[in-house]
């Protein structure tokens, strides 16, 4: 199956049911969190190698997952990359269809959206070129990028608190945020530094040799761990 194949809804649980099972750590991303950190990478000043990003999905201590086999192994990081080529597709094609993967709650008796989760993975994308993310942050475009740091940053201002410390606050916080991320976007257009993402994503799992070591954190050769030939059904 092509890398450019959009999840289905059946794959996209079975991502999800991965992530959040005992296998994969207690901190790994969640599906919200892992979209913000793909949005991030897939928009930002710089193009990154999954052989960078993706052992930050495992969480903190960038342990890879107990994977029962090579065979899962390869299956779930195809999922993830395609799960990040679908973002980059979209940017490129389509950006105004561009939504982020929030969670909904409800809250005496109204709907609300909840993009915390989200906004923290959008953070830790951008950590990974934080002094590069500066030059956005000191921009005219610096208040759109506010209600993505009032969700998602570790820490903010005491003052600050009063902002998102109820769900209807946190609601029309997500809400700029789905609105801000296209004028985000058209910002880091004129400063990528390489190629376009989906290009690089698809040549990446290629650039990995097969003697070296893998990169999802397995400790494992390339060639003995994900560059085992799969097919996805």
């Amino acid at each position: 199956m092509s890398l450019d194949q959009p999840l289905s809804d059946k794959e996209f649980e079975e991502l999800d049911q991965f992530l959040l099972s005992e296998r994969c750590s207690d901190d790994a991303m969640t599906m919200d969190c892992l979209h913000g950190y793909l949005t991030a990478i897939a928009i930002g000043p710089e193009t990154i190698l999954m052989s960078e990003w993706l052992p930050r999905v495992w969480g903190e201590n960038r342990t890879a997952p107990d994977f029962k086999n090579d065979k899962e192994c390869a299956r779930i990081i195809q999922l993830i990359v395609r799960f990040m080529n679908e973002i980059v597709v979209t940017f490129e094609v389509a950006p105004k269809e561009f939504e982020p993967l929030f969670c909904e709650q409800e809250v005496e008796g109204q709907t609300l959206i909840d993009g915390e989760a989200w906004a923290w993975g959008f953070y830790e994308g951008m950590n990974l070129r934080a002094e590069a993310w500066e030059l956005i942050l000191t921009s005219d475009v610096a208040p759109m990028m506010r209600p993505i740091y009032l969700l998602g940053a570790d820490e903010i201002a005491e003052e600050e608190m009063a902002l998102v410390d109820d769900p209807v606050s946190r609601h029309k916080l997500a809400i700029e945020v789905e609105s801000n991320i296209q004028e985000i976007y058209r910002f880091w257009l004129p400063h990528r530094k390489s190629a376009m993402a989906s290009n690089t994503v698809k040549r990446d799992v290629a650039k990995v040799g097969r003697n070296e070591d893998c990169s999802c954190g397995s400790g494992k050769k390339f060639k003995k761990c994900c560059g085992v030939q799969t097919t996805l059904h």
